[in-house]
């Protein structure tokens, strides 16, 4: 008959139970982090609707972008979706996967609001941590991302992304993913 190793099943439940709260902490700078990347770029995209028209918006829209990614040193944050318009914003392996989960979920009546995934990898002997939250397409969207875009936008679009395939949105569709990753100690 075979021993059974009762003391490693604590150690076990110790290990998972301190992780617990770090994560947490994590995932909560994660979504902070994204909320402000968030609440920016519609208010900047809000902005530049309104002072330069949706023509103008999708050079600023691209420029804000990058200088919103770009801002914090220590987390890497982006958008991206199953149909992207910028194809830097081509989704991982891993993203792909998530955002394949999100539509599933949303078609089994989640709230995109609710639409969220965290995962920590290891890779080259480095561990992540990574986040995803869903982003609903709203109104402000369909100027660029919905069916009937107005003849001008449509041009420009073709312009700055002749590879374009963020259209079709409806009210209500996930656009895509806010994605957070920070590189752990």
């Amino acid at each position: 008959m075979n021993k059974i190793n009762y003391v490693a099943i604590p150690a076990i439940l110790f290990a998972a139970a301190s992780w617990a709260e770090p994560q947490q902490t994590l995932k909560t700078q994660a979504q902070q982090l994204i909320k402000a990347y968030g609440k920016q770029l519609k208010s900047e995209l809000q902005q530049s609707l309104k002072n330069d028209g949706p023509t103008a918006a999708i050079g600023n829209c691209q420029l804000k972008v990058q200088q919103l990614r770009n801002a914090d040193d220590e987390w890497q944050i982006g958008r991206t979706s199953l149909k992207v318009r910028n194809p830097l914003n081509m989704p991982t392996a891993w993203e792909t996967t998530v955002l394949a989960q999100f539509e599933k979920r949303k078609q089994q009546g989640v709230a995109i609001a609710d639409l969220q995934h965290e995962h920590i990898i290891e890779k080259d002997g480095q561990r992540y941590y990574r986040y995803m939250q869903a982003i609903p397409t709203g109104e402000l969207c369909l100027k660029c991302h919905g069916d009937n875009i107005a003849e001008p936008v449509a041009e420009k679009l073709a312009a700055h992304y002749p590879a374009d395939q963020a259209k079709g949105f409806k009210t209500g569709d996930i656009r895509g993913a806010f994605s957070a990753s920070k590189k752990l100690d």
